[in-house]
């Protein structure tokens, strides 16, 4: 088998780093790339310099690696997702490292939305902290399946085996109370190397996986098999003007899609069956997740922009209003009765906050029922009414049709990432 056809076959994980300020998210992600053999000589070149000019000693500053803005190298956190890709023999990678420093709580849940696993980072000598506990919940908010939980800096701390397996209970308990079923604790040490690629010489007691087997180990296949195919843009420019043709141009966000397929287009409930799938480079008779095609019908029906296509036997509830969880983004309080955009996929609708259910308190991780807002950076359940029928599902059982964005109408910010929890019917 060529190099060409054996990539085909290998999958891709997209994972995301995140933990406290100062836990070594950046250099961690430094010694996986560095140790994996996948940077370039001009890169090493470059941190080298860097390094030497910021004063450092003879051994290479990781972080810089991933810090990639200014700011971020000036005041030696991480701001923004720094987004990074590389593959071994097993399987191609996206990280995404993840801000952790509270004040930007959206750049983390920006960069978790689509990852199939997430390292959470905590500081041997320092344990869980509620940044900690922050990020694991929205690993948990976001329903990531696999969870890693990397207990670093162990060199500092003389490769104590009980100070690991302390914080490791420490974090079952944390995963428990929060519903993550899926949880490897590696210790490690990221400016060392020991555990992150090769095991090292200095945790001989630790006899589970270091953090790349983890990594080339993690399932990253989508469970869902309902087809979601969110309009985007429907088209009659195939054969030019005056012909009948109608397609109905999207991505298959999850599920797949076949030719004599009968399928529904929601909210209207109509239906249809599949006589084409057209692509630029000619037509398919299966398409799958991520393939952006036009799907032309047997028969003409109305359809539109922010309509979504699926199987009958499998179809998503169409609601007027849903409870849901919020990760409020704004600086202003989260206000009940006032009137937001709601954006899902490619539909915009006007959305009111009816109540605040409950606020997670992070220290605890248990839910407040006495908030009656939500506030910068908060986590919580609240109540919402849309103005016109909106096709959603819950969002662990679909990511791509159960989460979604309100956006403040009068200063267009983005105030909340939602995800339906529950689907109110009648």
């Amino acid at each position: 088998m060529g190099t060409r056809e054996a990539l085909r076959e290998v999958t891709t994980l997209r994972f995301t780093t995140s933990g406290s300020v100062d836990d070594g998210k950046s250099t961690l992600i430094g010694r996986l790339l560095l140790d994996s053999k996948v940077l370039l000589e001009d890169q090493l070149a470059a941190v080298a310099r860097t390094t030497a000019r910021h004063g450092g000693s003879d051994e290479l500053d990781l972080s810089l690696f991933t810090d990639g803005l200014t700011a971020e190298r000036e005041q030696g956190i991480t701001i923004d997702v720094a987004w990074r890709y590389f593959a071994t023999p097993r399987r191609r990678f996206i990280i995404a490292d993840t801000p952790g420093h509270e004040q930007y709580t959206r750049n983390m849940v920006t960069g978790a939305s689509t990852a199939s696993l997430s390292i959470v980072l905590a500081d041997v000598s320092r344990g869980l902290t509620t940044q900690t506990r922050r990020h694991a919940a929205i690993a948990s908010l976001l329903a990531i399946p696999h969870v890693v939980l990397a207990v670093n800096k162990m060199d500092l701390a003389g490769y104590d085996r009980a100070a690991f397996e302390s914080i490791a209970a420490d974090f079952a308990e944390v995963a428990r109370s929060l519903g993550l079923s899926r949880v490897t604790a590696i210790p490690l040490s990221a400016l060392k190397g020991d555990m992150v690629v090769a095991r090292g010489p200095n945790l001989g007691w630790y006899e589970g996986p270091t953090l790349l087997d983890a990594l080339e180990s993690a399932s990253a296949v989508d469970p869902v098999a309902e087809l979601r195919f969110p309009v985007q843009l429907v088209s009659r420019s195939r054969f030019g003007p005056g012909s009948d043709f109608r397609g109905y141009l999207g991505r298959v966000e999850s599920g797949t899609v076949s030719v004599g397929d009968t399928i529904v287009a929601w909210p209207a409930g109509l239906e249809a069956k599949v006589a084409d799938i057209v692509t630029l480079d000619g037509t398919l008779a299966t398409a799958g997740p991520g393939r952006s095609v036009t799907l032309v019908l047997d028969r003409q029906v109305d359809v539109a922009r922010g309509d979504v296509l699926s199987h009958r036997e499998n179809a998503p509830s169409v609601a007027r209003r849903f409870t849901a969880r919020l990760a409020w983004l704004d600086r202003d309080a989260l206000a009940t009765g006032r009137r937001y955009w709601l954006k899902q996929g490619t539909k915009s609708v006007r959305a009111t906050v009816d109540e605040v259910l409950h606020r997670l308190d992070l220290a605890s991780l248990t839910p407040d029922a006495s908030a009656q807002a939500l506030e910068f950076n908060d986590l919580g359940l609240a109540r919402l009414t849309v103005a016109s029928p909106l096709v959603v599902d819950p969002y662990r059982a679909n990511r791509h049709t159960g989460s979604f964005v309100l956006i403040d109408d009068a200063t267009h910010r983005t105030v909340a990432g939602g995800m339906v929890e529950e689907v109110a019917h009648g």
